[in-house]
């Protein structure tokens, strides 16, 4: 399908080579972006012209952390104010009854607000599985299909449950073999490794304080095998910090640089309570993070140091996180 878009007062390239557009065109074929221009472009078959007169196109954003399914959650009064794990260790015992259905119906809602902002990729950190009902990562990837949105879910996991020294309870944790099995499944069945590809999977162990250091390292080597990337919840809050001192006497960074998650083709959400040293680690490893600014906020949970990461050449990406810490899946409002 050719999709043409033209009489735009302004293209916004973000290439130095193009610059910024006046009176131009965008000429779509299919998912491809096959010309830029000028003026009117010369070219037969188009299935559909979208005219710009006094508008500005840009590039589509690229949200790079969420979970689509807290759409189903937002404003719960109960634990507005509450701070992370107390706001979690709250909604956990509602998560507990997710089913596909209203993980699709979450996921729709969830992407058509981001799209109606401008996202035209979105990753999604789906670690809530309930034991046996693993179909909830299907019903996600047909609500993107659906939409038309290009799409990096990601096999979110917890299987340190309150038992073992985590903070989920044992009804949202799975085992860590069925966990790593299914993962391996979602890859050979989903993930499209070619140019322009519309789906790719990731491999997301959900947190320090909620999976092992044993599931943290064998997920690294599902990458390797498969050519994925990695991603996880990292330094967001100051109880993390302090759970990562009791149980592993490091802090977040230096725990995960033990497990062999300091590597380029790993990004993590978050990455608020940071040291200097702390930030020349990541820098140096080449990972990438994805800024949360609305959640942080409405957690109370800081504010991430993305000054100093860009200056020292961290990869920053920006994200609307779960609308549960959000209440919204609005890009325009988090780059504000």
């Amino acid at each position: 399908m050719k999709v043409l878009f033209e009489d735009f007062e302004l293209i916004v390239t973000m290439d130095n080579r193009l610059g910024n557009i006046e009176d131009g065109y965008v000429l779509v074929e299919d998912n491809i972006i096959k010309d830029v221009g000028r003026g009117k472009p010369q070219v037969d078959g188009v299935d559909r012209i979208i005219k710009g007169k006094g508008k500005i196109l840009l590039p589509g954003f690229v949200n790079t952390h969420h979970h689509l399914y807290q759409s189903l959650t937002r404003s719960v009064k109960a634990v507005s104010g509450a701070k992370l794990f107390d706001w979690l260790r709250f909604l956990y015992d509602i998560w507990k009854n997710i089913d596909e259905e209203a993980v699709y119906v979450s996921a729709v809602v969830s992407t058509a607000e981001m799209m109606l902002s401008g996202v035209t990729t979105t990753t999604d950190h789906l670690y809530l599985v309930p034991e046996d009902n693993e179909g909830v990562f299907d019903a996600e990837i047909e609500a993107a299909k659906l939409l038309g949105i290009r799409f990096h879910p990601t096999r979110g996991s917890m299987s340190l449950s309150v038992e073992d020294g985590g903070l989920p309870p044992k009804s949202v944790v799975q085992r860590e073999d069925r966990i790593l099995e299914h993962t391996v499944s979602l890859i050979q069945r989903y993930h499209d490794a070619s140019k322009y590809s519309m789906l790719r999977i990731a491999v997301a162990p959900c947190s320090p304080f909620s999976v092992t250091g044993d599931l943290m390292m064998e997920s690294t080597k599902i990458a390797d095998e498969y050519g994925v990337l990695l991603h996880t919840h990292l330094a967001e809050t100051v109880d993390e910090d302090e759970y990562c001192m009791q149980r592993f006497g490091l802090r977040p960074v230096d725990y995960m640089r033990r497990l062999g998650w300091l590597r380029s083709d790993a990004w993590f959400a978050h990455l608020v309570r940071l040291s200097d040293e702390d930030i020349a680690k990541l820098a140096d490893a080449g990972v990438g993070m994805a800024h949360c600014p609305s959640s942080n906020m409405r957690l109370g949970s800081g504010i991430a140091p993305v000054t100093k990461m860009r200056n020292a050449g961290v990869k920053i990406g920006i994200a609307v996180d779960g609308s549960a810490s959000n209440d919204m899946n609005n890009f325009i409002m988090e780059m504000r």
